[in-house]
């Protein structure tokens, strides 16, 4: 049975609410924030212990509890707030008109394109993106260079230390910074730039843009690995995709071809912390971007994105991708936005009912508030009896 010990906000808080709960993200928030935390391969570890009770490894954490209506309220108008899927500004079928990007990212290559143009525009000085080595880890680079953007497209599936990258970016220089994030990374950041310790208030103005990315779910690297190796052999992978649920498999891109996975097989290696995340598409960013879905099937629909505008701060970004050419865009389809609240409504759902499972008690949401007007909703509607 899940115990909260409220003793202690510091590290001490962190190792027995979320580390031993199974709930840490790998996001990194805490790491480069603190000397006592590290990542390493997948994990995050603690070098040694700290007796501060209170500190910004508990602070910024998206596992620790958090009041995610201010946060709303802090960095959204209240006027775009869909409460199945968060802001909303508008939504977009989009592609970069640059067939090389096409060629080399991940589905219609739109957060390649959106990073290339706020480098060349002038609106970030770098962005802090997802790498890979030979062995699927990820690590986190600044680009500071929109060439180099190209050199690290593509959908990784394990989690990237990409907020411990800011942390060491944002405190070395004095540019503006952007981030490419997934859902708990975002969240994070979103807690560091609406409520900084006072030493941290300078640095998070650096942060000028974040693109998030649609995630169901990321990948356990230590498993996942294990898993290529049975299925690739010694041949490099170049890339990975996921197609619709129908198709029921992963798409292993190899020098010697592709590799269908059975998707009960990927789903073994699915991180456990997943189970207990409230966000599909990225809420807390300025655009959030993932997959197109139509009726047109996954030969046409892999070659495009679906965008939600979050912020007139994105609005402005996807404005000017359309003056300068950029991106392509066609028309949504008429049921995508319905579609799209629904499968994130039941993301949510399925959160709220493994939270409530693990500490028994439907009150104690452990980091989400049960009084949050977005939990209410998720919990009126029909998913059945809870």
């Amino acid at each position: 049975m899940y115990k909260n010990d409220k003793s202690s906000q510091g590290q001490q808080g962190i190792n027995t609410n979320v580390l031993k709960q199974g709930l840490c993200t790998g996001c990194s928030a805490c790491v480069n924030n603190c000397p006592s935390m590290e990542y390493y391969k997948d994990k995050i570890i603690l070098l040694h212990d700290c007796n501060l009770d209170k500190g910004r490894c508990f602070t910024y954490c998206p596992r620790t509890p958090t009041d995610f209506e201010m946060l709303r309220r802090e960095l959204f108008d209240p006027e775009d707030m869909v409460l199945e899927m968060g802001p909303f500004k508008g939504i977009y079928m989009t592609r970069a008109t640059n067939e090389n990007i096409r060629a080399g990212a991940q589905h219609g290559g739109t957060v390649t394109a959106l990073i290339q143009l706020a480098l060349a525009q002038g609106i970030i000085d770098e962005a802090i993106l997802a790498d890979n080595n030979d062995l699927l880890l990820p690590s986190a680079q600044p680009i500071a260079d929109e060439d180099e953007v190209l050199e690290k497209a593509r959908s990784k599936f394990v989690v990237s230390p990409t907020v411990s990258a800011f942390n060491r970016i944002s405190r070395a220089g004095e540019g503006k910074i952007g981030v490419v994030a997934t859902p708990c990374q975002a969240q994070a950041l979103a807690k560091m730039k609406v409520n900084p310790v006072l030493e941290d208030k300078l640095r998070m103005e650096k942060l000028k843009l974040v693109i998030g990315l649609f995630c169901g779910w990321a990948l356990d690297w230590h498993k996942f690995q294990k898993l290529m190796k049975e299925k690739a052999g010694d041949s490099k992978i170049k890339g990975m995709d996921i197609p619709p649920s129908n198709h029921a498999c992963m798409e292993v891109y190899t020098i010697k071809g592709t590799i269908k996975v059975p998707i009960e097989e990927i789903s073994n290696c699915v991180r456990d912390d997943c189970s207990y995340c409230f966000d599909m598409t990225c809420e807390f960013a300025d655009i959030s971007v993932g997959s197109a879905r139509s009726k047109k099937g996954w030969d046409v629909d892999k070659g495009w994105n679906q965008l939600i505008v979050r912020t007139s701060k994105g609005a402005q970004l996807l404005a000017l991708a359309r003056e300068k050419g950029v991106l392509e865009f066609k028309k949504v389809p008429d049921k995508n936005i319905e579609k799209l609240k629904k499968a994130s409504a039941k993301k949510k759902h399925a959160c709220l009912m493994n939270l409530a499972q693990k500490t028994g008690n439907w009150d104690d949401l452990i980091y989400i508030d049960s009084g949050d007007p977005v939990v209410r909703h998720i919990r009126g509607m029909n998913f059945g009896q809870q």
